[in-house]
């Protein structure tokens, strides 16, 4: 193996110890696998044992192993060999292999030992075949079998056969196994016990299973045996001790007549946690998880009708080490110093100790071991190495490593240069510097060109190489060099310092009011040294400003020199304090201003109604923010179930100033439920309404509107109709509302009254055989609630139901008009009693069948009416009666009336025209009637100016006729046939324009389709003539 010296010399002249300590690479061994506790069933010869061991470095570390302290020839050891660190045992041998073994991991920088590992080997024998003794006992005494166990390694369980396999001897208060010595023990014995008792022991780690020659169990016939106290048989001992962690389990009992009750306490009096546990009737008491509060003085007692019996042990807590604090890896310079400290909880309290390379270390010198802590003074390259703090108890022991690198180089700048070129601002404080790595710490001196610098009332020289100059001028600019020297070399570094201008804010921003939506720019400019590299930034409430995220409102503009702050579009939230930070290469500096934006105040808060009559209520609120202007005036809004929307409501003051918070609401309706807000007002405007208060209904009281539109009439004999219009809801003011009609015949003085309760309904119907037909009434309709009656409304005149005319109209006549007319006169009803507003003239065609009828009313006034729409060719039947409100009276006899033939169904063809100046002349072929058709007796000629609705007609008896028209308009003729049976059918319309006066044209051979209608006014001023 090299010489550590011989190492440390190369790794220096490489530079391996010339890096920083933070960049040293750590090589020396590390574990990442260690060994731990083995117990193995030796199954065959063949089987092997694997004990781990794998740890990181770099050269790659080596292994070695110890057992039971002595180190293993792996050379000349063909059972064992390693595979990578893990050592194989093969051809395993129980006396041999079995021990404490240990890994050790080195390379050339060090070191290490591995955690300990035991190797065991689990085993059962069998028991000696040896017949046993019988055991002879009294019925009601208490017996033991012994189990003896055979030799054995590894963890057991026992149970006991009674008589034969599979019947095994089932524990409970009289019966228990012990796990610890594995005898059966019998409270007291009853003849069923007796029988042939076989120890069955099963190892649980090579699943073994060996059976003991039976015990005979023999009751003896001197008698039972009497009643006697209990005799604890099985109990554990005075001091157990417990591990942290584990399960503990202690066993308890008692033989004893009559059987004995076992129960547990703590001596202290402490209750036992819901993780204890007791099993098999209270025999076995379990505490899982066991803790250092779980150690102290458990009791059992045992007892019965004859006594009792206690015992007593105590469970005294223990723990293997466990670390609480290790040691790092270190990389120091020559001449340091070291402490490392570790610490490890454990009972008992473990003791330390130190190994450097897997060898002990003393304290000596340099080296001062003091519990768990090591200190090293003025580390030199022969304390380079791998070291383990060691912990250790009667229970255990652990081990921490950490790798200790001394370094030792020249100094050198290649990492921390020193700055190129550093700014400084005339009269400031300039620090530059000098931290060359170097190892031991470099000493440096620094020069200004080529003079060095001595220290000053404005310089300062600092140890560690630190330079500060302070209120420097511009003669201090220029460059510096530091020189840096420690015994292994010397290297130097060159900066220059410029001196620059002080900056100055020329224009700052300044204190604003600003109302809401408006935009303003905050100024920031300023004069710096054109050396400088400026930047500008904006914070807002102490938050700098993003401008990416908060770009629909903020934008800074300005250029190079400044850094304006533009904000569009201000809301409330954007009022506070603006800081503009300007940073430089040498200096920082702000300017700030407050905004203060001013806007439509805030909603009010909790609108509460105070009280509440059935017209007023008082309201109270809170103010809200004033939003930068101080609040103005109030109003007040309400809203119920009959109104669109929020109302602004009366109140008491009438205006309410800024200053007020209480108003009285007036001009409410009664009963009714309200909801209130106020809007608060100030110079900026109108804000946003209040929440709503909560719901209040106004107090009742008497209605104070009367129904109106009273009137009525109509209905059936002996009936007196009145209507009203209902009070709406909002204005009954209160429940049980109706309505009180009062009704006199005119002229009398009494009223006589009704009421109806129902508040929408708006008619009454009074029935009486004594009310006269159409007599007059006055009548008016009052309203009332439960509160009492209200106003009544004016009186007003309504007639009671009339009778039918009594008489049917006579001397009724019918004569036809044309194919679809035929006018029906009569002579008019004047002496009856009945009232009669008016005629019905009914008419059907088949008199078998008198239901299908139409039929048409006039007023009184008229005698005659002409019956339209009708087919030609053809028979009707008519029949006349008067009517009123009461309905229609009885009908006249019918009578009969044959429409005329229809006209004749062929338009004028071959229409011709000329004209001539103004003059037209029309001449068309004459219409030839069918037998069916009404005789043609002339024709009718419709003249229309073009777009106008004023239709000119003329008649005449010949096919041709003269018009004289206006040059100026265009004209529209149409020709029509006349007869009996009425108006023909239409020649196509002839299109005369301004533009053609001296032509001449024929109209088409077919009907056309937009007929001029002989019906419309005629009130064209043209003068027309025809031809004789």
């Amino acid at each position: 193996m090299m010489l550590l010296w011989k190492q440390l010399v190369l790794l220096s002249i490489f530079g391996c110890l010339a890096a920083p300590a933070e960049d040293v690479a750590f090589r020396g061994p590390s574990w990442k696998l260690e060994p731990t506790d083995l117990i193995l069933p030796i199954s065959s010869p063949e089987q092997e044992a694997t004990l781990q061991c794998q740890a990181d470095g770099n050269p790659t570390p080596q292994y070695r192993w110890s057992l039971n302290g002595t180190l293993i020839d792996l050379r000349s050891d063909y059972r064992r060999r390693l595979s990578g660190g893990s050592l194989i045992i093969s051809s395993l041998d129980r006396d041999q292999d079995t021990g404490v073994y240990q890994c050790t991991a080195y390379n050339t920088w060090g070191t290490i030992h591995s955690q300990k590992a035991s190797l065991q080997f689990a085993y059962l024998e069998n028991f000696k075949s040896q017949t046993r003794n019988a055991v002879n006992v009294r019925e009601g005494q208490g017996v033991v079998l012994l189990c003896g166990t055979p030799m054995h390694s590894g963890e057991l369980t026992f149970a006991w056969i009674f008589n034969e396999y599979p019947y095994f001897v089932q524990q409970d208060s009289r019966r228990f196994v012990s796990q610890e010595t594995g005898n059966l023990y019998i409270a007291k014995v009853e003849p069923s016990d007796v029988g042939n008792y076989t120890c069955v022991v099963n190892n649980s780690i090579t699943k073994e299973r060996v059976l003991s020659s039976p015990t005979p169990l023999v009751l003896r016939n001197d008698g039972a045996m009497g009643e006697y106290e209990p005799k604890i048989e099985v109990h554990f001992p005075d001091s157990v001790p417990a591990a942290k962690g584990s399960v503990v389990k202690l066993e308890c009992f008692a033989l004893g007549n009559p059987v004995p009750e076992i129960s547990w306490r703590k001596t202290s009096g402490d209750p036992f946690p819901s993780k204890v546990k007791l099993r098999n009737s209270n025999a076995i008491l379990e505490v899982p998880r066991f803790q250092q509060e779980d150690a102290g003085t458990y009791e059992c007692v045992a007892e019965n009708s004859r006594g009792k019996n206690t015992v007593r042990g105590r469970l005294s807590f223990h723990a293997k080490p466990h670390w609480l604090q290790t040691m790092m890896n270190a990389a120091l310079s020559i001449e340091d110093n070291l402490a490392w400290e570790c610490k490890a909880s454990g009972r008992p309290k473990p003791s330390y100790s130190w190994l450097r390379n897997g060898e002990m270390l003393a304290a000596e010198g340099r080296v001062q071991i003091e519990n768990g802590v090591l200190s090293i003074v003025s580390l030199n390259l022969s304390d380079v190495g791998m070291y383990q703090c060691v912990a250790e108890n009667k229970h255990g022991i652990i081990y921490a490593s950490a790798e200790l690198m001394v370094l030792a180089a020249p100094p050198s700048f290649s990492k921390s240069p020193l700055q190129v070129l550093q700014k400084a601002r005339s009269g400031s404080e300039v620090t530059m510097e000098c931290r060359p790595q170097a190892y031991p710490q470099a000493i440096s001196l620094w020069k200004k060109g080529n003079e060095i610098l001595q220290r000053s009332e404005r310089i300062t020289l600092f140890p560690n190489g630190t330079l500060k100059i302070a209120n420097v001028t511009r003669r201090d600019g220029g460059s510096y060099t530091c020189i840096a020297k420690n015994q292994f070399g010397t290297a130097s570094a060159m900066g220059r310092l410029l001196i620059t201008e002080p900056t100055r804010i020329t224009v700052g921003p300044s204190n604003m009011e600003i109302i809401v939506g408006e935009s303003i720019v905050l100024p920031c400019q300023i004069a710096h040294d054109p050396a400088l590299d400026v930047s500008f930034s904006w914070a807002f409430n102490g938050q700098l400003v993003d401008f990416d995220r908060d770009g629909d409102h903020f934008e800074r503009v300005g250029g190079s020199i400044a850094g304006d702050l533009m904000i569009r579009n201000i809301q409330l939230n954007h009022g506070g304090k603006y800081v503009c930070l300007i940073d430089t290469d040498v200096e920082h500096m702000s300017a700030d201003a407050i905004l203060i934006v001013k806007g439509p105040p805030g909603p009010p808060e909790t609108v509460l109604v105070e009280e509440i009559t059935d017209s007023t209520a008082q309201l109270s609120w809170t103010p809200g923010r004033d939003n930068g202007s101080p609040i103005t005036g109030y109003v007040v809004q309400a809203r119920t179930p009959f109104t669109v929307g929020w109302q602004a409501v009366d109140t008491v003051p009438e205006v309410i100033n800024g200053n007020t918070l209480t108003a009285t609401v007036v001009g409410l309706n009664a009963w009714v439920e309200y909801e209130f807000r106020v809007v608060a007002s100030n110079s900026v405007g109108m804000g946003e309404p209040s929440p709503p208060s909560l719901k209040t209904r106004t107090e009742d009281a008497i209605p104070d509107t009367a129904p109106t539109d009273v009137g009525g009439g109509g209905g059936t004999k002996s009936e007196l109709v009145i209507t009203w219009e209902p009070v709406p809801e909002e204005l009954q003011n209160g429940e049980g509302f109706g309505y009180i009609i009062a009704l006199r015949p005119a002229g009398s003085v009494t009223w006589t009254r009704a009421v109806v309760s129902t508040p929408g309904l708006a008619k009454y119907v009074l029935r009486n055989d004594t009310i006269p037909p159409f007599a007059p009434f006055d009548v008016k309709v009052g309203a009332f609630n439960k509160r009492g009656e209200g106003p009544f409304s004016s009186v007003a005149t309504v007639f009671s139901a009339e009778e039918v005319p009594s008489l049917a109209p006579v001397r009724t006549r019918g004569r036809s008009v044309s194919a679809s007319e035929i006018e029906v006169v009569w002579e008019p009803l004047r002496s009856i009693p009945e009232r009669v507003l008016g005629y019905e003239v009914v008419y059907w065609e088949d008199d078998t069948k008198p239901d299908t009828v139409g039929k048409v009313r006039i007023s009184a006034n008229y005698t005659a009416v002409n019956i339209s729409g009708l087919r030609g060719s053809t028979q009707y039947y008519l029949a006349v009666s008067a009517f009123n409100t009461a309905g229609t009276g009885s009908q006249s006899q019918p009578i009969n009336a044959t429409t005329k033939k229809p006209p004749p169904g062929q338009p004028p063809l071959n229409v011709k025209w000329t004209l001539i100046g103004s003059q037209l002349t029309l001449h068309w072929d004459p219409v030839t009637a069918l037998e069916t058709e009404s005789e043609v007796t002339g024709y009718l000629v419709l003249c229309r100016r073009h777009r106008h609705n004023d239709v000119n007609a003329i008649t005449t008896d010949q096919t041709t006729a003269e018009i004289t028209l206006s040059a100026n308009d265009n004209y529209v003729i149409e020709i029509q046939s006349l007869s009996e049976g009425g108006v023909g059918v239409g020649s196509e319309p002839i299109h005369i324009h301004k533009l053609s006066m001296g032509a001449r044209g024929s109209g088409a051979t077919r009907r056309g389709s937009a007929a001029l209608s002989p019906l419309l006014l005629v009130t064209l001023c043209l003068a027309l003539s025809a031809a004789s």
